[in-house]
């Protein structure tokens, strides 16, 4: 499962059974920025429904590779996962994925409007499909 943790929506993805492609999920939106406990909650609802046994959640580095004020949000958040989920939760550079992903729905003639709402899923989509292209699964078939 692939995050891509914002100030008020987390964007999530899921791979296939093979652990090669990635797609949009759900974009889950709270009220309150700092309200998480709905947020947690489905995000572990998704994982067991998937049966998910890794969770990548992007790491929202500065351009010259330091840590800022929402990389640290997300470092709070990753410990979050942990506790509720009880899953291995990998921070994963995510830098430039929201221009990509803005910059990929502009390619397929999604209307601005229509952007926004799928934004942080392709972002989540991507951080998990560049992580799983970095991390391949070896499978055998016999």
């Amino acid at each position: 499962m692939g995050l891509d943790y914002g100030t008020r929506t987390v964007g999530v993805a899921v791979s296939d059974e093979l652990g090669i492609t990635a797609q949009g999920l759900e974009t889950i939106t709270r009220k309150q920025t700092g309200k998480l406990r709905r947020t947690l909650a489905r995000i572990k609802e998704l994982a067991d429904l998937y049966e998910i046994d890794e969770i990548i959640l992007g790491l929202p580095k500065n351009m010259n590779n330091t840590l800022g004020e929402r990389a640290e949000a997300t470092i709070e958040f990753q410990q979050m996962l942990i506790k509720r989920t009880g899953r291995k939760v990998v921070l994963w550079d995510e830098r430039l994925t929201t221009v990509e992903s803005e910059r990929l729905l502009k390619e397929a003639g999604v209307r601005r409007e229509h952007r926004k709402e799928r934004i942080d899923q392709m972002a989540a989509s991507l951080i998990l499909q560049t992580y799983m292209d970095a991390h391949p699964v070896n499978t055998m078939i016999d």
